[in-house]
């Protein structure tokens, strides 16, 4: 019975370390604006169809540049902080900072990446409706 309490020990343990593994951090780089419409959207639309999606998302969307939005996204002790350049043909999604991510070496906690392709997901979706 010991020794089966010990297996199940150390697979629950292998099952932890597994799920807080850190992957390569995800950007997107010079993604298409789709439209729908056949028709081109102008630089304006492409803005504010990335902070709806980001507002509905829970990040909170803050101009830099001209060109450029900062996507901030904060959970419990973590956030993350993203750098959105956008024209009328295109944007990116690219990683700034953290905290409590264990960013290290150009990798980051996995939630990381499911944020930002929930983001790209979001902001394509917003660009289809316009």
């Amino acid at each position: 019975m010991r020794r089966l309490y010990s297996i199940v020990t150390a697979l629950l343990a292998s099952l932890v370390l597994i799920g807080c593994m850190s992957v390569p951090i995800m950007n997107v780089d010079n993604a298409a604006v789709p439209t729908t419409s056949g028709k081109p959207l102008t630089k304006e639309q492409v803005r504010a169809a990335i902070i709806r999606a980001g507002g509905g998302l829970g990040w909170q969307m803050k101009d830099e540049t001209p060109d450029m939005l900062v996507g901030t996204l904060m959970l419990r002790s973590h956030s993350a902080v993203v750098e959105i350049p956008y024209s009328a043909t295109n944007f990116s999604i690219k990683y700034r900072s953290s905290i409590n991510l264990d960013q290290s070496g150009g990798n980051i906690h996995k939630n990381y990446n499911g944020w930002i392709q929930n983001l790209y997901k979001g902001i394509n979706t917003q660009l289809g409706l316009v």
